[in-house]
């Protein structure tokens, strides 16, 4: 399944994981939130409830990527970095390219919905 991921202008293609959590995550779509920005390679977004959550290492975190931290916490990350944090994963984008340029510095508002 397909998810729509919108920054201003922009609109990016993700292909959602097959796992629990994100059978909770797509009930709570379409949703826009103001993203708030961290450490220069992610936006992230404290969820009114927690989701059931299923965290692993991935050793490297690969522009594109949208998990969970934690139980509510969505992030999007825009950079590719090795990582010593668990994520539950939601979806990968399909192509990345411009993500950096359209989450640009500071909070940005993202939409996102079932494409």
């Amino acid at each position: 399944m397909k998810l729509k991921i919108i920054i201003g202008a922009n609109a990016f293609t993700a292909t959602l994981y097959n796992n629990a959590t994100v059978t909770a995550f797509k009930k709570k779509l379409p949703m826009a939130i103001n993203m708030k920005e961290l450490n220069g390679n992610e936006k992230y977004f404290d969820l009114p409830a927690n989701l059931s959550a299923n965290a692993s290492n991935p050793g490297t975190i690969q522009a594109g990527d949208l998990m969970l931290y934690g139980s509510n916490t969505l992030v999007l990350f825009y950079k590719t970095f090795s990582t010593r944090y668990n994520y539950t994963t939601l979806a990968r984008i399909e192509n990345p390219t411009g993500l950096a340029t359209a989450l640009g510095s500071g909070n940005k508002t993202v939409k996102f919905e079932i494409g």
